[in-house]
């Protein structure tokens, strides 16, 4: 787990450790010392507990311990899937369990007076932690080769029988953090509500979540040119997915822009057509039914020479 991976990871580590401790702190007032940790099965009630500070410290010491047994695991592996994905689900369900820890000791005397730990709240936060996990897992899974393109220039030639592909991609990392420090709040706000800090935490949740997706899938772009034209798939999922036939692309060339003429970062539209700006430089440009669309990709001119050769054979 190198450079940006690496980041991320401590990220999410910092962020689920600071709802693990933040919850408990945030709701100390209203919590009994010690306070109910664990419900046996089949108990009336709760049949262990902790000292508050051991509440809060203990979990943190165990999402340490995890973060710091991936982060080693990833560096010498070279799988990566796997280490996204515990510590994807891992977080969240270290954080939902803390919340339900608070929730049930919330406003009583004596931890022997703490209620159960919310089913429904439980079942919530597995679902949510089993999601996050299969996602976090599937952009590992999603890799591909390109056969590189034969020439440079305006056009390339393509041998009878030979199928050529061209694949470039381009993330932002500053857009990322955007998403996760999006996300990391969205499951704060879920959290207060299922520990009953906040009386109404799902407007504000699936907002922050929304948000959080809507710039995920703007922060990186995989573009691929293949016989059926060009295919452009946003976010690490590979979705949503633009498609141009080939006989509907005009022209296709590459162009050096700027976030300054793009007019801004992300999906743009402005008088230059629509711009998919993830960093300054050489971006491939199409124009199609009289307009342009231009994504920011390395080795764009091949991808342009290659999309005008198969515009002629199809002409």
């Amino acid at each position: 787990m190198k450079g940006r991976g690496m980041w991320g990871a401590v990220g999410w580590g910092a962020g689920v450790l600071a709802l693990l401790v933040g919850l408990p702190l945030a709701a100390a007032g209203r919590l009994p010392d010690p306070v109910a940790t664990h419900w046996g099965a089949g108990s009336d009630g709760p049949d262990g507990s902790m000292p508050l500070w051991a509440a809060v410290v203990f979990p943190a010491l165990v999402w340490v311990v995890v973060v710091a047994a991936v982060v080693f695991g990833a560096r010498r592996g070279p799988r990566r899937a796997w280490g996204r994905a515990a510590l994807a689900f891992g977080g969240v369900m270290l954080a939902g369990a803390q919340a339900s820890v608070v929730r049930a000791n919330l406003d009583v005397a004596d931890w022997r007076q703490a209620g159960d730990v919310t089913g429904w709240g439980v079942a919530v936060m597995a679902g949510v932690a089993l999601l996050a996990g299969a996602g976090a897992a599937l952009p590992g899974r999603r890799a591909g080769a390109a056969e590189p393109p034969a020439a440079e220039g305006p056009r390339m030639e393509i041998p009878d029988g030979e199928r050529l592909v061209w694949l470039s991609s381009a993330a932002n990392p500053w857009l990322q953090l955007l998403a996760g420090l999006f996300a990391l709040a969205a499951l704060g706000a879920l959290l207060a509500g299922l520990a009953g800090l906040a009386a109404d935490p799902w407007l504000t949740a699936g907002t922050l979540a929304l948000a959080a997706l809507a710039v995920l899938a703007c922060s990186s772009v995989r573009a691929r040119v293949t016989r059926r034209g060009l295919e452009v798939a946003f976010g690490p999922l590979g979705y949503p997915v633009r498609r141009w036939a080939a006989e509907d692309i005009e022209s296709a060339r590459m162009e050096v822009r700027t976030a300054a003429r793009a007019g801004g970062w992300g999906y743009r539209i402005n008088g230059l057509g629509t711009t998919v700006m993830l960093r300054g430089g050489e971006c491939l440009v199409v124009r199609a039914k009289g307009r342009d669309f231009a994504v920011s990709v390395d080795d764009a001119a091949r991808g342009a020479a290659l999309l005008n050769s198969l515009r002629v054979g199809k002409g």
